[in-house]
């Protein structure tokens, strides 16, 4: 096995346990309670000033009176004593060290014992697990350091759980017996080792098949980008639950896009990017981690499933319609099987109540799930029966799943309408042998999207994504953003044209002689906006006048705006096509960068708050991807008599936006383009407004 620079923190050769004690359910009994259940196979060292021996381990003094210099030290202290025990350690030149106190003494100054702490490991390069969090369990190397009790594991597993909520991590790896695990860790504070060291480690175990995240923060992002995408390279999935999706909208932000974008698009972003399946909450991620860990790949095509209930078949129709889980549409032959096996008067439909008398009721009910799960367009399949009495398992339902897996080679399931029990021993048993067994039907139809979603993304293919200007153009462009905090939208539509993304052309005026010098080349009807630096949202001062029909129209209307807001105007043409106004624009979120934002636009940007992120670059297929799988996907088509709107046209400037994103990402805050109208032809944006990062300096 290659050497990884956390081995001393997660194989260590040596551990010892300060505040090691007899009492049960201490932390420092728990600790060594861990490390024998886990058959840990190296020195253990208890250390307690105390006491001479526990549970027949001789003890020491202190960490000085070692015979050796242990790997890993284990605190399971109070805080008040802490910070010596620590230094003693440190002066021993001890590489790793696992906490599990918050680190909180009544009444200190600052700097306060967990800035102390932080700031003494750092210095010293010490590999520090914690505080505040449960510990980690290495199950392939038998390494469970934990201050709390567990129930029991193999060890032979292949999912691994990370999360930055010690609740986050017991609440399912001590109560699912249906996941096997091969590591799992409660990251805490995070003082010196984060959630991103952990991932680049359990990638590299051959064991790791699906990674679940609780995720809080990243305090690494750019740790956290390169670990996902090694993880998509590989094929791991990721499943996660990201806590804190109440937009965090900038209170500084000038555009639309900023106040659009928040924390949490950000982090949906960067999940569209690297295929990071995401859930609600802690029964959606442990259904999908039990969904991912089963052994069989998922094939092309969609959800089949078996009931022996109408109602409750409507009932898995109608939750599939609101999670977007699409169901296989039967072709005519296996219709035509299916025919043969059901009972009179039961429909040939997919999903298939099959349910009929007769002795041999249940033998059918197996040859229907096996016709169904054998149709070229079934991916995988799914037996949703209720649960005996007691929450009991027929073992009848456990037989239609093992004939039709054996058949197709394809997943399935056994699903309940109402939770069951991940205790059940025959629950746990069949899903060991590659027949998990789910509890409700939400959670199965959120972990049948998340493996949906995840083949796709494997199998779609990245489009090459053409370079932006030529660096003289960028050189241009970033030292012009440094000069200001905001382009004039006469500049923001200039730069907007340079990187081809389709702007309405408009002319600048500054004083009545020039607005008439302009007649021969306007076309009307026209559009009259202010100009005058700081307005950044037109509509919001009454600095906008549409469709003026002539040149006197034009002329009472530049005399009122620039009596009341002042002489700077543009003139454009007056765009009235039929279409849908969309908003398309850049928010540079503090962590991950620049964040490309599609929404519908207009006045009611923020107020319908309907929109899709994107981490740039990506292709215009990645754009169309992600808008149709949208809300917002079904308004691209007809719509009230309107025209299908040109969505192709609206991607490639969604493109083109991306490059220029990346490109002057140094320089730049936050662009708006808004509205860009899609029409039947093409898009073209009406209004630009480009930011600069200083603008809120």
């Amino acid at each position: 096995m290659a050497i990884h620079r956390l081995d001393p923190l997660l194989r260590p050769r040596s551990i010892a346990v300060v505040g090691a004690s007899a009492k049960p359910g201490s932390p420092g009994n728990e600790v060594l309670v861990n490390l024998a259940k886990g058959g840990y196979r190296g020195h253990i060292y208890a250390v307690n000033p105390g006491r001479d021996e526990v549970d027949g381990r001789p003890c020491f003094a202190s960490l000085s009176d070692l015979p050796q210099v242990p790997e890993h030290v284990v605190f399971a202290v109070s805080d008040n004593r802490l910070e010596a025990l620590f230094d003693e350690a440190l002066a021993l030149a001890v590489p790793a060290a696992t906490l599990f106190s918050s680190l909180t003494v009544s009444g200190e100054t600052w700097p306060s014992l967990q800035h102390r702490i932080q700031q003494k490991a750092q210095t010293a390069g010490l590999l520090l697990h914690g505080g505040n969090g449960m510990g980690f369990f290495n199950f392939c190397d038998g390494v469970w350091v934990s201050g709390f009790d567990t129930r029991a594991h193999s060890g032979d597993g292949n999912v691994v759980l990370l999360s930055q909520s010690g609740a986050g991590m017991s609440g399912i790896m001590d109560c699912e017996g249906r996941l096997n695990f091969c590591f799992a860790a409660s990251t805490g504070q995070e003082l010196c080792i984060g959630v991103e060291d952990y991932l680049e480690f359990v990638l590299d175990l051959p064991q790791t098949r699906v990674i679940g995240l609780f995720l809080e923060t990243s305090r690494q992002p750019q740790r956290l980008l390169k670990a996902l995408a090694r993880a998509q390279e590989k094929r791991i999935p990721v499943v996660a639950i990201k806590v804190g999706k109440s937009a965090l909208a900038a209170r500084l932000a000038v555009s639309h896009s900023g106040a659009l974008a928040g924390t949490d698009a950000s982090y949906q972003a960067v999940f569209d990017r690297y295929g990071v399946q995401r859930v609600d909450d802690m029964t959606e991620l442990a259904t999908a981690l039990i969904m991912f860990a089963q052994p069989t790949s998922v094939a092309p095509g969609s959800l089949v499933s078996l009931h022996d209930s109408g109602g409750e078949r409507q009932l898995a129709i109608d939750l599939a319609e609101q999670l977007k889980v699409p169901f296989t549409e039967l072709s005519e032959r296996t219709c035509e099987q299916l025919a043969q096996d059901l009972d009179a008067g039961l429909p040939t439909v997919n999903p298939l109540d099959a349910w009929g008398g007769g002795e041999d009721a249940g033998s059918r009910m197996a040859d229907c799930f096996s016709t169904l799960l054998a149709d070229e367009g079934a991916a995988l399949g799914a037996v949703v029966h209720d649960r005996a009495p007691d929450g009991s398992i027929y073992p009848a339902y456990l037989h239609y799943c093992e004939q039709a897996r054996t058949r197709s080679h394809k997943p399935v399931f056994l699903v309940s309408n109402h939770q069951g029990s991940g205790s059940d021993p025959l629950a746990i048993a069949a899903t060991g042998r590659g027949i998990p067994v789910i509890d409700g039907l939400r959670p199965f139809l959120v972990g049948v999207r998340c493996l949906l979603n995840y083949r796709d993304c494997v199998q779609a293919a990245e489009v090459a994504i053409a370079p932006g200007l030529p660096r003289d153009r960028i050189a241009y462009w970033l030292q012009r953003l440094s000069e200001t905090s905001t382009l004039t939208e006469y500049e923001s539509a200039r730069l907007l044209a340079e990187y081809d993304i389709p702007m309405n052309p408009a002319h600048t005026v500054t004083d009545s002689l020039q607005l008439e010098s302009l007649h021969p080349e306007l076309k009307f009807p026209v559009v009259l906006k202010t100009a005058v630096p700081g307005v950044a949202h037109k509509t919001e001062v009454a600095g906008v006048h549409l469709n003026l029909a002539n040149s006197e129209q034009l002329h009472v209307a530049y005399q009122e705006l620039a009596g009341r807001l002042g002489s700077q105007a543009l003139v454009a043409s007056m765009i009235d096509d039929p279409g849908l106004e969309i908003l398309l624009g850049v928010s540079t979120d503090a962590q991950f960068g620049p964040v490309v934002i599609i929404a519908l636009g207009g006045v009611q940007a923020e107020l319908l708050a309907e929109r899709v992120s994107l981490l740039p670059p990506f292709s215009a297929d990645r754009a169309k991807r992600a808008l149709l799988s949208s809300r917002m996907g079904s308004l691209f088509g007809e719509f009230r008599g309107r025209s299908a709107v040109a969505i192709d046209q609206l991607c490639a400037a969604a493109e083109r936006l991306s490059v220029l994103a990346v490109e002057l990402a140094d320089e730049l805050g936050e662009i708006d383009i808004n509205p860009l109208l899609v029409t039947h032809s093409g898009c073209i944006g009406l209004d630009a407004l480009v930011v600069s990062r200083h603008a809120a300096d």
